[in-house]
């Protein structure tokens, strides 16, 4: 008699999840099973000059300058992200939605089947050098939750005020970029950037952290990477889902009841230009879908956190902080990190 399957949505990761840890791991972990689908993601990038997926995965070492750049990291997440995508049990696990950060939500996209896996992988090739038009200016990390991962009470309104003070100054741009539940990110122009490093109240845990090679992601500074998106992918690559898509407004693109065009028009306009609600996505998800588990494919397994912290701002199945998640994590797993070998054994079978 075989166990009954468990439902599980799955969370694809963004920007920052491919670091040293994982060089060569794409080659390591699925070259032997999927080198057919790695060699045409090999081959967009060829035609387009660009050294490939496996190249850059297989390089002798992990380098920021080249590995941390768009152009390089969105093929990379991507390729990672949707070969774990296909390492899954499905005989183990019922996928009922998907969701995405950020970048993930391209990733998303493909897993959703409301792209195919090549539109997928151009479309990330294609943002990951977009991401690199726009004005100056980056993302910075800031921390909102104390050491068991609760709100410290006040810190996000306070934080959000100021973003708005200083986003009201001449010369200066700054907004809320992505909500990571226990983080945010804010993002905004040189001069905003700086200000709030400046004025930014104490905050718990780290100091607030400016991500490298990172640019105003998710704000209006935006205006060129959308335009450009929506000259060169063309509404034509996008179909109906396969599966319920959790976006970064929390808003669900439904099986058999979305208009492709919608989902475009999201993709490279709102989705680059408006904050990114990544907490809300996945709030979203688990209370429309109540999975048995949350998988979070790989590279890396930077995003758990966050998504720990995202079931703690509802409570979800009593977990209101790091020590009822780390003890829920002991017990039962509810959050599946395809990154962490002894997690990954659970999900792949």
């Amino acid at each position: 008699m075989t166990a009954a399957k468990k439902t599980a949505i799955v969370v694809a990761p963004g920007r920052g999840t491919y670091g040293k840890g994982e060089l060569g791991s794409i080659a390591r972990l699925h070259g032997a099973r999927f080198g057919d689908i790695i060699a045409g993601f090999d081959a967009q990038r060829r035609e387009r000059g660009q050294p490939t997926v496996s190249e850059l995965d297989g390089a002798d070492r992990f380098s920021v300058a080249t590995h941390m750049r768009g152009d390089v990291a969105a093929p990379l997440i991507y390729t990672a992200t949707l070969l774990d995508w296909f390492s899954i049990d499905r005989d183990r696990y019922d996928i009922v939605a998907v969701a995405g950060n950020s970048m993930g939500w391209y990733s998303a996209l493909a897993l959703g089947g409301a792209v195919s896996v090549e539109d997928g992988f151009r479309i990330a090739n294609a943002m990951g050098l977009n991401s690199q038009t726009h004005g100056p200016g980056g993302q910075i990390l800031v921390q909102i939750v104390d050491e068991d991962w609760r709100p410290v009470p006040g810190l996000r309104a306070s934080l959000l005020a100021l973003v708005a003070d200083i986003a009201a100054r001449p010369g200066h741009a700054l907004a809320l970029s992505i909500d990571l539940a226990g983080m945010l990110v804010l993002a905004g122009n040189e001069e905003g950037l700086a200000a709030l490093l400046a004025e930014a109240p104490p905050t718990p845990g780290r100091d607030p952290l400016r991500l490298a090679g990172h640019g105003p992601f998710h704000t209006p500074l935006m205006v060129g990477s959308s335009d450009k998106a929506k000259v060169e992918l063309p509404p034509a690559l996008f179909g109906m889902p396969d599966l319920p898509m959790v976006d970064g407004r929390g808003h669900i693109w439904r099986r058999f009841s979305s208009n492709p065009w919608g989902i475009w028009d999201y993709t490279f306009g709102h989705q680059i230009l408006a904050p990114y609600d990544f907490a809300l996505s996945v709030q979203v998800a688990v209370k429309e879908y109540a999975p048995d588990v949350i998988i979070l494919p790989g590279p890396g397994d930077t995003l758990g956190g966050a998504i720990a912290q995202a079931l703690i701002g509802i409570e979800w199945q009593g977990i209101a902080g790091k020590a009822d998640f780390m003890a829920r994590q002991a017990a039962d797993p509810i959050l599946l990190s395809m990154g962490r070998p002894e997690q990954r054994a659970l999900v792949t079978g």
